[in-house]
């Protein structure tokens, strides 16, 4: 099969931040990583992406996934294309707070019983990123064609791998998530005028992991 008929997209969630370590609901809060507690995460995926080159860099716009791509790709090959189509879900009026401020209220548990597909008050509904992602991966498979593109990155948030993870691996949308600076490589062949899943694995590669 010729090269341009497969891709390789890696997705992988910022590193650590304050708001992650106290348990709080980020959102499209501009929130920095917590450094240098965040370093060892960010170190051990700078190691596991020495060997790659990558096409295309992706990234969120804001700060903790910038910073994230700043030390996972300190020197990077090509030009980062930073997309508010890669942010969090808005959690609205649930940003920063954590979930034993929230367990007690009805409209919350509501929000988690439908899985997000009702929105947050003042937040936006699953289905809604769902859209924005599905307008990101359109522009991002028609630009890997025309520039026969075999590996992509995109460094973005949990929310977005959770439901990258529920369209292409098939599995409930709070069951997909990943730990501060992992992800996902989702490997796509191009059949009959369409990108296809074909695998997805974890990454970067975890000791002891199963396969």
């Amino acid at each position: 099969m010729a090269a341009a008929d497969r891709l390789e997209l890696v997705v992988v969630r910022h590193g650590l931040t304050a708001w992650n370590h106290e348990r709080r609901y980020q959102g499209q809060r501009d929130i920095p990583l917590l450094l240098p507690e965040a370093n060892a995460d960010l170190d051990r995926l700078r190691d596991g992406f020495l060997n790659e080159r990558f096409d295309a860099v992706h990234c969120s716009d804001l700060i903790r996934c910038r910073q994230t791509l700043a030390h996972v790709l300190s020197e990077p090959q090509v030009s980062a294309h930073f997309d508010a189509r890669l942010r969090e879900l808005d959690f609205g009026a649930y940003e920063g707070k954590c979930y034993e401020e929230l367990q007690d209220i009805a409209g919350y548990r509501a929000w988690i019983d439908s899985r997000g597909e009702q929105a947050p008050p003042g937040g936006e509904s699953t289905a809604a990123m769902r859209e924005r992602l599905s307008g990101w991966l359109e522009d991002m498979f028609t630009a890997a064609g025309a520039g026969k593109h075999r590996q992509v990155l995109a460094v973005t948030h949990g929310g977005v791998i959770r439901e990258l993870r529920r369209r292409f691996e098939t599995i409930d949308f709070w069951e997909g998530s990943v730990g501060q600076a992992q992800g996902r490589c989702f490997t796509f062949i191009h059949v009959q005028g369409e990108w296809q899943c074909s695998s997805s694995s974890a990454v970067p590669v975890l000791e002891n992991a199963t396969p």
